[in-house]
């Protein structure tokens, strides 16, 4: 009678959650944001049903021609693609996905066992978790098209396998929030992060040395495939290759062996939410130290041109961003591609006199364009670092036109620096631009950036989010403000490849100088003019900016 009671009010705390969730959705559907969020979400998901459906049915021809070739083994490859999008789509692409914060989760006066299986179907809802569950019934439908008889091994099989992924996705996650619930950890997360995706640039070059290197990989696929089929893509893998040659009782090992694993990821997941459930407090302040403070005035920066209130907002920018190792990190992505480059196709087609000699030229535009596309994180969220501290914007006797222009000028203050080092790393990996091409790309930046710190500055207004680094998830832009950011930059790059390609039709450069310098002039007195309403807009949505920034 106690366990039912139990199990009743367990399904009852988790009615009133879901309920409250759902009615929390509704009324944001009230306000003009509510509903670009709601649309933005439609259109991510329609982006992820298109993918998951597409892989699924690439997983289904791919299953079926190596069940029918003989080779099922080779189901591994497929396993291996979806853990790995799995376990790390989630941690690259924050703002498409919908990562429970455990904050919000524990507001809630639920059971340990609530709050666990709480945290499980936030995951079996998120988009990834959805779109590879349609790869992985892909892969069901390609084993039973050619063999019917294994749809049920196979389907209990990836069963046990998305088990696995949705546990070791949470873990991860779980941990990872852990991390950077500290700022030391989190900044060296951060750094990791970057030099992760730093690295994922040199999976072509390698791939190129090793297909001229076949012996070397031939050496690296014979020590690799036993090591992968111990891991749980490779126990799957071989627990249905086991069923497609009728060697159940091998094949039931491996599925064993795949649950000893699902067992252990789930009892660490255990151990991780039970310190969140029991109130885990990460604490960053400071210790009281003993020596002696530094209590003298120090002037601000002074910007000529410029007033002290905005000199002010300018040095706060810099100063916040000299402290953040993984922006500093990002910043530097542009120049490393270029490296990349020069050590892949473009190396590698130098020797054709194809690719190289018609592109080559293109290398300095290419990456002052790269160079905008990076800042898109700050120039759209403009007040998002500054959380709580937009009350003290508002309680100045500062007007936010000058806050906007000092927030601004830090963004095409990085963009000079980047297109200057941007420049010496053409000239010193390729040849130095010509001068044609070096204005006009000067030209098509001018025309760039006032259209996006346009953008920025009125999304900044309308839909601004909390970056809150501290906490899994909240270190992006809002779905809305990302949707129209690519939007914003497709029209931009599309106008800047017209304008080259009609020069390059015509054979003069400075045709295309002369469009992008024209729609330079529109785009500056488009920015002046949003600049000069930035004061009459934060007055109109203060109420939606403190409430937003101020949030737990």
């Amino acid at each position: 009678m106690n366990e039912l009671n139990s199990a009743s009010h367990q399904s009852g705390q988790l009615t009133a959650v879901a309920w409250l969730r759902w009615r929390l959705f509704v009324n944001t559907l009230r306000t003009s944001r509510g509903i670009l969020e709601l649309i933005s979400r439609i259109i991510i998901a329609f982006a992820f049903a298109v993918g998951g459906l597409g892989g699924g049915l690439f997983m289904a021809a791919m299953a079926s021609i190596f069940i029918s070739q003989g080779k099922p083994g080779m189901l591994a490859l497929l396993l291996w693609l979806i853990f790995v999008f799995w376990q790390f789509f989630p941690l690259m692409a924050t703002a498409l996905t919908n990562n429970p914060d455990s904050s919000e989760l524990l507001r809630f006066p639920i059971r340990y066992r609530s709050y666990f299986l709480l945290r499980m179907v936030y995951g079996a809802f998120d988009p990834v978790t959805v779109l590879v569950g349609l790869w992985s019934l892909g892969i069901l439908a390609g084993v039973g098209y050619v063999k019917a008889a294994l749809l049920p091994w196979t389907f209990l099989v990836l069963l046990v396998f998305a088990v696995f992924n949705l546990l070791f996705m949470q873990l991860t996650l779980a941990w990872v929030e852990r991390w950077l619930a500290l700022r030391r950890t989190r900044e060296l997360l951060g750094v990791l992060f970057v030099l992760l995706m730093l690295s994922i640039q040199l999976i072509g070059p390698l791939a190129r040395h090793f297909n001229r290197a076949r012996p070397d990989v031939q050496l690296f696929v014979d020590i690799l495939a036993p090591v992968q089929g111990v891991l749980p893509p490779g126990l799957a893998a071989d627990a249905i290759a086991q069923g497609v040659l009728s060697r159940f009782l091998v094949g039931l090992s491996s599925l064993g062996l795949l649950c000893a694993f699902v067992v252990v990821i789930g009892y660490f997941l255990h151990v991780r939410l039970l310190a969140q459930y029991r109130g885990e407090n990460l604490s960053e302040v400071a210790a009281a130290s003993s020596l002696p403070r530094d209590r003298s005035l120090r002037l601000g920066w002074n910007l000529p041109g410029f007033s002290a209130p905005v000199a002010a907002v300018f040095e706060k920018e810099v100063r916040y961003l000299l402290r953040s190792g993984p922006m500093l990190l990002t910043l530097i992505m542009p120049i490393f591609v270029l490296v990349v480059f020069r050590l892949g196709p473009m190396n590698s087609a130098r020797s054709s006199g194809i690719f190289f000699a018609r592109t080559r030229d293109m290398a300095f535009p290419s990456a002052v364009a790269y160079t905008l596309l990076m800042l898109t994180n700050l120039a759209y969220n403009n007040f998002g670092g500054d959380a709580g501290g937009i009350q003290f914007f508002y309680a100045s006797p500062v007007s936010f036109r000058e806050i906007v222009l000092a927030k601004n000028l830090t963004h095409a203050g990085i963009l000079a620096l980047e297109t200057i080092l941007a420049w010496i790393a053409v000239s010193l990996l390729y040849r130095p631009p010509a001068l044609d091409v070096t204005i006009a790309a000067l030209a098509g930046l001018l025309f760039a950036a006032p259209v996006n710190f346009s953008a920025g500055n009125l999304l900044s207004l309308y839909s601004p989010k909390k970056l809150d680094y501290s906490t899994f998830g909240r270190q992006r832009a809002a779905q809305v403000t990302v949707l129209i950011s690519f939007g914003v930059q497709i029209v931009v790059v599309g106008v800047g490849v017209t304008a080259f390609w009609i020069a390059r039709l015509y054979g003069k450069v400075w045709i295309a100088s002369g469009i992008l310098l024209i729609l330079a002039m529109i785009s500056l007195s488009a920015y002046a003019i949003i600049l000069n309403r930035v004061d009459r807009l934060a007055l109109a949505r203060r109420e939606t900016l403190v409430a937003e920034l101020c949030r737990a």
